[in-house]
C-alpha cells in the first residue's frame, strides 16, 4: 500500500511537471517555425523545417538589444540594492535595540498590505516634481525598497544563533565587521531567495516601466514586447513574438539556476525541526 502511494505521488508530480513544462517547450520550438506554419499542427510539441529568421527579425524590427539592457541593468541594480538594505534593515530590527523598533517594524509590516497599484500615482507625481520621468533613476529608486525583503531577512536572522555574533564581538569587531563577516555569509539562503524574488518582480514589471518612460531608449522589455505586439501591422508576426518571449526568459533561468542550491535549501530548513 506504502509502496503504490509513492507510485501515485511521483505520477502526480511528474504529469504537473509535463502540464508546465509543455507550454515553455512548445513556445520555444515555435519561435523557431515560420509565422504562416504555427497555427498548423499546433498540438505538436516538436516542429520540422526549424529556421532562425524570426530571431533575426526581431532584431532588425525592433532594438530588443537596448530593451535588453534596460531590463538587465534595472533588475540587476534593483536586486542588489533590495538585498543590501533589506538585509541591513532586518539585521538591525533583529539584533538591535533602538526606540519605537516595533513600532516602525509594524508601520513596514502595514506597507506590504498596501496594493502597489495604489502607489502609482503619487510616485509618478514625485518622480516628476525631482524631474526623474523616464529615467533609469526613476524605474530603479521606488523599487530599492520593499517590506516583504525587510520582513524575510528580519525572521531568518532572529532564527541564527547569537554565539558567533558574541564571539566575534569579544574578537574586537564592530557592528558592521559583526554583519558582513559573520551574519551575512550565515543568511546566504535567505539572501539568495530574496534575489529571486526582486530579480525576477524587476524584470517581469510592466505597469511602473510603461508609465515612468517615454522614449524607445529607455524601455525595457515587457514594455517594448507590448509596444511591438500593439504595433500597427497587418498581421500579427506569432514567431517573431515567441522568439521575443524565450529572450525574455533566459536570464530569470539563469538567476533561479544560479541561486537553486540555497533556494532549495531555505525551503528544506522549514521542514527540519532541531
Amino acid at each position: 500500500m506504502r509502496k503504490l502511494s509513492v507510485f501515485l505521488g511521483y505520477l502526480t508530480l511528474i504529469l504537473i511537471a509535463i502540464s508546465m513544462l509543455y507550454p515553455f517547450l512548445a513556445m520555444v520550438n515555435l519561435s523557431f517555425v515560420n509565422n504562416s506554419e504555427i497555427f498548423s499542427n499546433a498540438g505538436k510539441i516538436f516542429h520540422s523545417n526549424l529556421t532562425i529568421e524570426n530571431y533575426k527579425n526581431v532584431f532588425k524590427d525592433i532594438p530588443l538589444s537596448i530593451y535588453f539592457f534596460n531590463s538587465l541593468l534595472v533588475a540587476t541594480i534593483t536586486t542588489i540594492g533590495q538585498v543590501l538594505f533589506a538585509s541591513l534593515a532586518g539585521y538591525a530590527f533583529a539584533r538591535m535595540n533602538f526606540k519605537y523598533r516595533d513600532g516602525l517594524f509594524l508601520l513596514i509590516l502595514i506597507t506590504m498590505l498596501i496594493p502597489p497599484q495604489v502607489n502609482i500615482i503619487p510616485l509618478f507625481f514625485l518622480m516628476r516634481e525631482m524631474h526623474l520621468i523616464d529615467t533609469y533613476q526613476a524605474l530603479i529608486l521606488p523599487a530599492l525598497f520593499g517590506g516583504f525583503g525587510i520582513f524575510l531577512m528580519r525572521q531568518y536572522f532572529l532564527g541564527l544563533p547569537k554565539d558567533l555574533e558574541e564571539s566575534a564581538k569579544i574578537d574586537g569587531c564592530n557592528l558592521f565587521q559583526t554583519f558582513f563577516k559573520i551574519a551575512l555569509p550565515l543568511a546566504l539562503p535567505a539572501v539568495a531567495t530574496l534575489a529571486i524574488f526582486t530579480f525576477v518582480t524587476s524584470w517581469n514589471s510592466f505597469m511602473w516601466p510603461l508609465i515612468v518612460t517615454n522614449s524607445e531608449s529607455m524601455r525595457t522589455l515587457p514594455v517594448g514586447l507590448a509596444v511591438y505586439k500593439g504595433s500597427f501591422r497587418e498581421i500579427t508576426q506569432w514567431g517573431e513574438l515567441l522568439a521575443c518571449s524565450v529572450i525574455c526568459t533566459i536570464p530569470v533561468i539563469g538567476v533561479f539556476l544560479l541561486g537553486k542550491k540555497y533556494f532549495i535549501s531555505d525551503i528544506l530548513q522549514g521542514g527540519v525541526k532541531e
